[in-house]
Formats: structure tokens, sequence, C-alpha cells
């Protein structure tokens, strides 16, 4: 269950190290922090995952690597991919 990688005050606790417990966490953090049809500056993105959890670059990596998040060739833009399967990974136009 992904609640429970949570700490009371809404932090995330560690990243998953665990495969399976990482993809739902990715995709319930992509669910719960961006829009599926907004694109977003790496700012942005940044900002929205420092809410949850200091390490908001892995957040970020890990997010494109499993296909949650789609990003430009220069790393300027993110968009969500709903739907993705874990371990796809897609660019933004």
């Amino acid at each position: 269950m992904v609640s429970d990688l949570f700490a009371a005050d809404g932090r995330l606790t560690a990243i998953p190290r665990r495969p399976a417990r990482r993809a739902a966490l990715l995709d319930h953090l992509a669910a719960t922090l961006f829009e599926p049809a907004r694109v977003y500056t790496e700012r942005e993105v940044n900002e929205a995952l420092k809410t949850v959890h200091e390490d908001f670059p892995a957040l970020r990596r890990h997010l494109v690597v499993g296909g949650q998040l789609a990003r430009t060739k220069d790393g300027s833009a993110y968009q969500r991919q709903p739907g993705a399967p874990v371990g796809a990974t897609s660019a933004v136009a």
C-alpha cells in the first residue's frame, strides 16, 4: 500500500528500492502531483516533488525512466503520461 510510505506530515519517508513498490509510488505521485495534459517546466516538476521528498532529482529521474513523465531531449519540459506502462519511456513533442 502506497500510504504506508508517507509520514503523518505527508512527506515520503524513503524511496522504495523494490521495483514494484517504487512503481506504485511513482504512479501515485504522477497521478496526484501532475495533470495529464499540462506541460511542466523542470522547475515546476522540482517544486512539486520537493513537497514530498528532499531527493527530488532521484524522484524526477525515476518518474521519467518509469514512464510516468515524458521529458524533452533538453530536459526543459515534462508531461505526465497517463496509462504509460512501467518501464516505458517517451518524449514530449
